[in-house]
């Protein structure tokens, strides 16, 4: 009898695993294609959004600790930052503390774009939820939050699942 039920939990384990994963599959796709083209239209890449995002959320940071966050190799990084700063969204200066380093921070004009395409971004996932009902919605954001965190978790990081973050 326990090696039918352990059975069967394993097989219920595969087919959720599966189904989660096409599930997760289908979202992502859907969310980074809707993300390439709300942000796009604001002239810079998604990439270039989330540098903002991370500076606007974390403060000033050494263009390695930002490279870490985005999960890129530090010349992509390099990259990214040349090109915020030279739309004048980034500031790069020597870092007080390390001559080797870059110390990047969100200029009044990067947090007001990264300001701008959140609430886009927002305003459009209002949309998407308004009308599930409002215990489906909060556990639907539990359940995304904990599988951030779990994944994040996997791979050494950790995850920030909103204001909160610790």
């Amino acid at each position: 009898m326990a090696t039918t039920t352990r059975t069967l939990r394993k097989t219920d384990l595969d087919r959720d695993t599966r189904d989660l994963y096409a599930a997760l599959n289908d979202l992502v796709r859907i969310y980074q294609f809707r993300d390439r083209n709300k942000i796009c239209c604001h002239d810079i890449s998604v990439t270039q959004c989330y540098a903002l995002q991370s500076l606007s959320r974390a403060g000033a940071m050494t263009q390695g600790a930002l490279a870490n966050e985005l999960m890129l190799d530090k010349s992509t990084a390099s990259r990214v930052m040349e090109t915020l700063e030279r739309k004048g969204y980034i500031r790069r200066t020597p870092h007080p503390d390390d001559a080797r380093a870059m110390r990047i921070d969100i200029t009044p004009k990067g947090r007001t774009l990264c300001h701008r395409i959140e609430e886009d971004l927002i305003a459009e996932e209002r949309r998407i939820i308004a009308d599930l009902d409002p215990e489906v919605r909060r556990a639907a954001i539990g359940v995304v939050r904990d599988l951030a965190r779990l994944a994040a978790a996997r791979i050494g990081r950790q995850a920030c699942c909103g204001t909160d973050c610790e």
